[in-house]
């Protein structure tokens, strides 16, 4: 029974050290571009099609 106690008190205290991380993380705008990544992620190919339209563009002329 003693070994529970022990248990439920690492338990606790893990659950509050990621608590207060995640705090931390919003209190600091570690949050704050909520589109930023998965937009770049979306459009990454016609980023690259642009650049190489714009280079054919230049070798052409």
């Amino acid at each position: 029974m003693s070994t529970l106690y022990v248990l439920v008190v690492i338990s606790i205290c893990v659950a509050s050290f990621f608590l207060a991380g995640f705090i931390w993380s919003v209190k600091n705008n570690q949050y704050e571009d909520k589109e930023g990544a998965a937009m770049r992620m979306l459009h990454e190919n016609d980023y690259q099609g642009e650049e190489q339209q714009l280079s054919n563009i230049k070798q052409s002329k």
